[in-house]
């Protein structure tokens, strides 16, 4: 090839590169614009006669709280009621005092506790004593009866309420596993309110035919339990295959049908399937786990898996898109990470950090050869790759954390936020003690409160 055709070969992949770049760019300035139509379509009404908007709270982890508090504001305007919708941490004490009618649709986390972006609300409100003689307020709970402490965090605010004098409008409502007939008695409160009773029915999204397209092993010899790659494809066109960076999947095993199992989403709509990072569960008899033991092994490669795509807008990047991003997770918390490294590569935003803990570099690198490309072209800046068992003396992310303070500040400093995918118990917790000693409580709570400190931890 002589160097005109060189020069012409480069030309024409620079120019590819910036018309993918451009198209990047108008799907998420779409997607954004979409986003923000469905919350405009549920904007404050003006209130009439000098009524008070109603307070819509939520508490939502994965989401689904947040949609039914939109679906909720949705319905009382339909009766002219005005409302302002609001997580639990972005309402204070003055609006409670001065609030006559609130509405809180809360889930409940791990056993018991309150999802993150209720964290400031509990720790501000209530750990202290409220004088709220004029709220009157109704609850809807989320939760797993399988939990021991099943709604909890609903029943702790409910007495919390009550005890600082609001009284209750209607006896609180428990949904289990988002179940129809439950949301069906909040709807008819709720009609009662409005004076309405043709609102449509709520109910999750139905549940969709996918096609198992590839299943790989990607830790053989780990100490470790076996951890699998998965890819699935709708099998119907029709079907919905939209999603962004962050979202989830809910799965229903045929054994236990009435109970999905929650994956986080490891790729973007552009890759042209659902990707999943999978680690098989086993029993203390040996027996596989359900829903882990049907995807990693039980079900065939090109068997129908019933699947439903979920939004999970606590986790999302939203107006995070372009911020320096700090990525922490471990074991199959690497799927959520990837997700959003792969969205970031796609609008060519090179500013992130990987911070990743496993057992051991031999057998529980997963990705690697990807996470070696975004840091030869740039789109890592930084990756900490943490494997525990490899030394003597244990090292996890949340000791890298620390080890790497300075660092941390100067991101945080320059704007970044902060995402965490991975196991509850050890590791988000052990980072969140990280975090708050080395930026201190205060500015973690601002990181919260900024929507910049987010997580996706089970």
């Amino acid at each position: 090839m002589n160097w005109s055709d060189q020069t012409r070969s480069i030309v024409a992949i620079a120019l590819v590169a910036v018309y993918a770049l451009m198209c990047a760019g108008i799907y998420y300035a779409q997607l954004r614009k979409r986003q923000q139509a469905v919350r405009n379509a549920a904007a404050l009404i003006p209130a009439a006669d000098g009524a008070q908007a109603w307070l819509i709270g939520y508490a939502s982890q994965t989401g689904f709280a947040e949609e039914l508090a939109w679906n909720t504001a949705r319905l009382l305007h339909t009766a002219g009621i005005p409302t302002r919708v609001a997580s639990l941490s972005e309402i204070s004490a003055d609006d409670l005092s001065q609030t006559e009618r609130a509405l809180f649709i809360v889930s409940t986390y791990g056993e018991g506790d309150p999802p993150d972006n209720a964290s400031l609300f509990v720790s501000k409100l209530m750990n202290a004593k409220l004088d709220l003689p004029n709220l009157h307020f109704g609850v809807l709970m989320l939760g797993d009866s399988e939990y021991v402490n099943f709604c909890g965090f609903g029943r702790s605010l409910t007495e919390w309420l009550k005890a600082s004098g609001a009284q209750a409008l209607f006896n609180s409502t428990f949904v289990d596993k988002a179940a129809t007939s439950a949301l069906q008695t909040w709807q008819h409160q709720l009609s009662h309110i409005a004076g309405t009773s043709d609102a449509p029915d709520w109910q999750a999204p139905s549940y969709q035919a996918w096609r198992l397209a590839a299943r790989h092993h990607l830790n053989p010899g780990s100490a470790g339990a076996a951890t699998f790659h998965l890819e699935l494809e709708a099998r119907n066109e029709a079907a919905s295959t939209t999603w962004e960076a962050g979202d989830l999947v809910q799965v229903l095993a045929p054994d236990d049908a009435q109970r999905p199992r929650e994956y986080s989403i490891a790729s973007v709509p552009s890759d042209g399937r659902v990707h999943l990072l999978v680690r098989q569960e086993r029993r203390e008899d040996g027996s596989l786990g359900i829903a882990s033991g049907w995807l990693t092994e039980q079900a065939a490669v090109g068997e129908t898996i019933m699947m439903r795509l979920r939004a999970h807008s606590n986790f999302r990047l939203g107006e995070n898109i372009h911020r320096p991003l700090i990525l922490i997770g471990n074991g199959t918390g690497l799927a959520g990470l990837r997700s959003h490294l792969k969205a970031r590569e796609a609008i060519g935003v090179s500013r992130n950090w990987l911070i990743f803990g496993e057992r051991n570099m031999a057998h529980d690198f997963y990705y690697h050869d990807e996470i070696e490309a975004w840091q030869s072209k740039g789109i890592l800046e930084r990756a900490d790759i943490v494997f525990s068992r490899d030394q003597a003396e244990r090292v996890y992310v949340q000791d890298k954390l620390r080890e790497q303070s300075e660092v941390i500040r100067a991101w945080i400093a320059a704007g970044a936020a902060v995402y965490v995918c991975g196991s509850l118990e050890g590791m988000a917790e052990g980072v969140e003690t990280a975090l708050t000693d080395t930026l201190g409580k205060n500015i973690v709570e601002q990181l919260i409160e900024q929507g910049r400190y987010r997580r996706d931890v089970y």
